[in-house]
């Protein structure tokens, strides 16, 4: 837990270090100190995207994630005794984040493209009322689809979980690591594309997000939640759009 919990807060400082620099680039422009540079991104550039589209999913993702991981680091305890559990729970964890570091890498380079079209400002806002509001359409019809009931349902019940995909050694905790991995990116991926709605580094927005992840995951009323904030999703978007 203490691990975890460093690891959060660790995220989260680096997200408000990222936040504070994109608001001062902002105030500037404001004045007209500094003209925003409309310019195509480099490599470097999206390699910066891609390292803070990670720490954002750590930062987003971990906390919903937690009891998965400590019900699994639980039953390595029991079952491995004095035979490292905590090498496979940290396997565990890394087969998760992989799978998430993989989506941020899919992440950077669509906002990297989409800054390319102008659809995403320099200040990392989708400039198109059209992509903001299609993207809160998806995001609300994707919360009734069969593959998100099929995903969340995995990603709600830990002791589920263990009981059909449990496998042994330090490969199989890096496997198991990766599968939920899977189901956590397959319920969320949309969820996490609306942060190009209000703004990539609007921390706000961004602990909307993750508190609204964790209610979804976590609350027994958690599904019903996610189908009720679909309608709303949905109507924004359409209004999003019509004002467009």
């Amino acid at each position: 837990m203490a691990g975890l919990v460093a690891l959060v807060v660790a995220a989260w400082l680096y997200l408000v270090h990222l936040a504070r620099g994109m608001a001062e680039m902002q105030a500037h422009a404001a004045m007209g100190m500094v003209m925003p540079q409309m310019r195509p991104w480099s490599g470097v550039e999206l390699l910066f995207l891609f390292v803070m589209w990670a720490v954002m999913m750590v930062a987003m993702m971990t906390p919903s994630s937690t009891p998965m991981i400590l019900m699994f680091n639980a039953m390595n305890r029991h079952r491995a005794e004095h035979r490292s559990p905590a090498v496979r729970t940290g396997l565990f964890v890394l087969g998760y984040l992989v799978v998430w570091m993989t989506y941020s890498a899919a992440a950077a380079t669509i906002q990297w493209l989409f800054h390319g079209l102008a659809l995403v400002s320099t200040l990392m806002v989708s400039t198109s009322p059209y992509l903001g509001g299609g993207l809160l359409v998806i995001a609300g019809v994707f919360q009734w689809t069969p593959l998100k009931r099929a995903c969340l349902a995995e990603c709600r019940s830990p002791m589920g979980f263990v009981m059909t995909e449990w496998r042994e050694g330090p490969r199989g905790a890096l496997v198991m690591g990766l599968r939920y991995g899977v189901y956590c990116v397959g319920c969320c991926w949309i969820l996490m594309a609306l942060l190009f709605v209000a703004g990539v580094m609007n921390l706000v927005w961004v602990a909307a997000i993750a508190t609204f992840v964790l209610v979804e995951k976590l609350s027994p009323a958690g599904e019903r939640v996610g189908q009720v904030a679909g309608v709303i999703l949905v109507l924004a978007g359409v209004a999003l759009m019509m004002r467009g």
